[in-house]
């Protein structure tokens, strides 16, 4: 598409938002960004697209409030960013206003360059995606991480080169509007329930999960994870190349781990890749996100020195299973990105000895009586927060938990004095809340922030 002089409508004025629209006045389209909020500030909003566009954008490009009849006539296309549901009235104006709608990925992609690696999944594709990022700028010397993981790809879209690699983390949300996407290599950690709240049913969930393979032939490569079952019989249909990996079993062909290595196979033999004593992050599920990256970067001519060595020196994301201090011989770590049951789980698992959990926060519609099964002889104490505090809490009961080791603290703060003054050196305080943040912060990185912050006001 041409996209000089054409009216688009960009349609949410965060990070996403701002960095489409800061694309298109590069590419000389006429941008508006639209908010229903009538309080958003309208200049400070148009003042961040000049910033990223170095070019003139002012407020009279800003819409708040309801879309006008007179400017749905004129808009040739609208961009809609991550957060905004299909499914509402103003989505579905535009549709019978007979506008095309796409979303801020597939927009960068079709601007953009180079070739794209992209990695989805219920849990373990931020962690994925940062190593997976971290392996290739040690290969190729142009890198862009791009994607649900905080940088939008509609930033770095217009300065690619024929040669730039692309490492994108794409959430649900975002694969929701792609059309042309289509990676040279795909991954899908895993599938679990979560965002409900959006998608409505488990079917339609793992349906735009799986739109990831979507454009891919028998050129491309997609990694699956062997345990997931929805995922095996996924990749039985793919046209692409299946890499699997699995941390519980061994495979004939693929990536596993077993007896404190991770191997791969091909052609009927083994080869040690890594030795897991020398990786830096805890739990089995990072043996995966280890193995999602190492395939994909495998596949994409890294030789496997290179891997390994960057492997052998990451150190984790920030807010996921983080190290914060350790505080009268109790260690305090910040998991604010496990924003749903399985991926509170997982950290629960990578836990060593007893622990003080903290969760809740937002209702995603989950259940929540897996994550209690898991607590057996490890969660001392359950201490509850946010608006899912009592759902959890009838969990925990009903998962047998005893009344008097759930704690109803409400917020954060409370919940960080509680657990200074109740547990004992050996064990940990653990903040995976199993819940996205929005009922009591902005983001799950402001939950961490303070999170830590608010721990190390404690020593």
């Amino acid at each position: 598409m041409d996209y000089t002089n054409k009216k688009i409508l960009v349609y949410g004025c965060g990070k996403s938002g701002i960095g489409a629209a800061a694309l298109l006045v590069k590419k000389g389209a006429c941008p508006f960004l639209y908010d229903e909020n009538k309080d958003l500030d309208r200049e400070k909003t148009a003042s961040a697209v000049r910033e990223k566009s170095a070019a003139y954008f002012g407020p009279e490009n800003v819409i708040t409030g309801e879309l006008s009849e007179d400017l749905l006539r004129t808009i040739d296309l609208a961009v809609l960013s991550p957060g905004i549901p299909l499914d509402i009235p103003a989505v579905e104006r535009l549709r019978k206003a007979g506008i095309q709608l796409t979303g801020e990925i597939e927009l960068a992609y079709c601007m953009g360059q180079g070739t794209v690696y992209a990695i989805t999944g219920t849990n373990g594709k931020t962690t994925s995606v940062t190593l997976l990022g971290e392996i290739m700028k040690a290969a190729f010397p142009e890198v862009y991480v791009v994607g649900n993981i905080g940088n939008p790809y509609t930033d770095v879209a217009a300065e690619q080169t024929a040669s730039a690699v692309t490492v994108a983390e794409i959430s649900s949300f975002q694969l929701e509007t792609t059309d042309t996407f289509h990676p040279h290599a795909s991954a899908i950690t895993n599938i679990t329930e979560d965002h409900l709240n959006r998608h409505h049913t488990m079917e339609e969930y793992i349906r735009v999960k799986e739109r990831i393979t979507e454009k891919q032939d028998a050129s491309d490569l997609c990694v699956l994870n062997y345990e997931d079952a929805v995922l095996r019989g996924f990749g039985e249909g793919l046209k692409c190349t299946v890499c699997w990996f699995s941390s519980a079993r061994e495979l004939t062909d693929g990536l596993y781990y077993k007896d404190g290595g991770i191997y791969e196979a091909k052609d009927g033999k083994s080869e040690l890749l890594f030795e897991t004593d020398k990786i830096h992050i805890l739990g089995r599920h990072n043996y995966e996100n280890i193995m999602t990256a190492a395939a994909i970067a495998l596949f994409a001519g890294v030789p496997a020195e290179t891997v390994r060595e960057v492997v052998y020196d990451f150190k984790g994301v920030e807010h996921r299973i983080e190290y914060v201090e350790t505080i009268d011989g109790v260690e305090y770590y910040n998991d604010s990105k496990g924003t749903n049951p399985d991926a509170a789980i997982m950290a629960v698992n990578a836990m060593k000895g007893n622990m003080l959990l903290i969760a809740g926060g937002y209702d995603k519609q989950s259940g929540y009586g897996e994550l209690i099964e898991n607590f057996r002889g490890r969660v001392r104490k359950l201490v509850l927060i946010g608006v899912t505090a009592p759902k959890i809490a009838a969990a925990a009961r009903d998962g047998g938990f005893r009344e008097e080791d759930i704690v109803m603290c409400g917020t954060l703060d409370k919940a960080v004095e509680y657990c200074k003054a109740e547990a004992q050196s050996g064990e940990a305080v653990l903040l995976s809340p199993a819940c996205a943040s929005w009922d009591q912060f902005k983001s799950f990185e402001e939950r961490g922030e303070i999170f830590k912050d608010l721990v190390r006001n404690a020593k």
